[in-house]
């Protein structure tokens, strides 16, 4: 095998698309400390037993892990970043009102987890700690439409869940993990039959709750058929209500849906979750919630809201930005007056491209649409 080659759903990023990435990077963090969101940068890879505890076993089998040559320890290299702002919140920062945290950073996963997907996304992400009320979820939701608008995505929709009414649901039920975890697919697949066979020794109230949900999916007008059907549901009432009011502080002009089967990350999640879809995305942009149980292995469980996103994916379905204009100048080291005319021009926020002898017919990267020229014994710009 060639040396060159990569393995496989891994990928060298190229000078004009890596561009688009570090723009896109960088508003998405100017978005977020513009709501007062603080940048934190955990470590690319920490003892496996922190990533994994509590709400990160689910990503055990995402994990790549590898010894420790010092300490003889196994580590795992991050495959999600949340676990570990939960880890810097609760150890160390120890607030006792608010914090709100945002981070970006690469992480690994040992197979991609859609389609095409790569194994190493950049992930942005945004959390939220210290506020059980709804308001923490929602401005969470908020951060994350304001930062796809700024990354110029259009014809966004949202798409809401709550993973508590199926808990209610199978409250008592007792059956092994396996079996509740295929219950999940079938709400997750819509598939009635499949659904019946795994509940036909369930208590009757929640054979028929579970069925119930196969229908509730569609617009916000699904949550008033929900109210109906869900009556006798415990605590269901509640929730279907914070949904509606969820879905009416959203903006006029966000299409909402809703469905109640929807169960990614139902071991994760302990409230209302959502994700943001938008055209030439193959699965969700965004997707995020509440996750109340975060910080509990850390000994803080503390109420937690937030979302995250892979760039990677967002810089394929959002239009190519024009690249910033250049100047390109001529190589004169030794020409102080050249030298100082290029480092005012840098200063200014001026790209200058210096073209080195011999390689005046190159490709130009930078596209320059003005040359730095001596006339008159001054170092001007004109244009081409």
């Amino acid at each position: 095998m060639s040396a060159w080659v990569l393995p496989d759903h891994i990928a060298d990023v190229l000078p004009s698309e890596a561009r688009h990435i570090e723009e896109l990077r960088r508003g998405l963090l100017d978005t977020a400390r513009s709501y007062g969101y603080e940048l934190v940068m955990p470590p690319l890879l920490e003892y496996l037993e922190s990533l994994l505890t509590g709400s990160g076993e689910a990503l055990h089998l995402q994990t790549f892990t590898l010894v420790d040559q010092l300490s003889g320890r196994t580590l795992g290299l991050r495959a999600d970043m949340t676990q570990q702002v939960a880890r810097i919140d609760a150890h160390l920062l120890n607030r006792d009102g608010v914090a709100r945290l945002c981070y970006c950073g690469p992480v690994l996963h040992t197979t991609p987890d859609r389609p095409r997907a790569t194994r190493e996304p950049l992930q942005f992400g945004a959390e939220i700690y210290g506020h059980a009320g709804p308001e923490a979820d929602l401005e969470a939701l908020q951060l994350a439409l304001a930062c796809l608008k700024g990354a110029q995505v259009s014809d966004y929709s949202v798409d809401l869940a709550d993973v508590r009414i199926v808990r209610s649901l199978l409250a008592g039920v007792m059956v092994d993990t396996s079996v509740l975890q295929r219950v999940h697919s079938a709400l997750a697949a819509k598939d009635a039959t499949g659904l019946a066979e795994l509940t036909r020794n369930f208590p009757q109230a929640s054979r028929e709750g579970l069925q119930a949900l196969l229908q509730l999916y569609g617009d916000v007008r699904v949550l008033d058929e929900a109210e109906k059907a869900l009556a006798r549901v415990p605590g269901a009432q509640h929730v279907i209500a914070h949904l509606k009011w969820f879905a009416a502080q959203l903006p006029s002009d966000v299409k909402v849906t809703v469905d109640l089967a929807d169960l990614r990350g139902y071991a994760y999640y302990s409230g209302t979750r959502y994700a943001v879809y938008a055209p030439g995305a193959s699965d969700a942009l965004v997707r995020g919630g509440r996750y109340d149980e975060v910080g509990a292995v850390y000994g803080r469980n503390r109420p937690a809201a937030g979302f995250s996103l892979d760039i990677k994916q967002l810089v394929a379905v959002v239009p190519a930005r024009p690249l910033k204009a250049a100047v390109r100048a001529p190589w004169g080291a030794s020409d102080a007056s050249l030298a100082q005319a290029i480092a005012a021009l840098r200063a200014q926020g001026e790209t200058v491209v210096c073209v080195l002898p011999g390689h005046e017919s190159e490709v130009d990267e930078f596209h320059c649409d003005r040359e730095l020229v001596l006339r008159a014994g001054q170092w001007v710009v004109q244009a081409f």
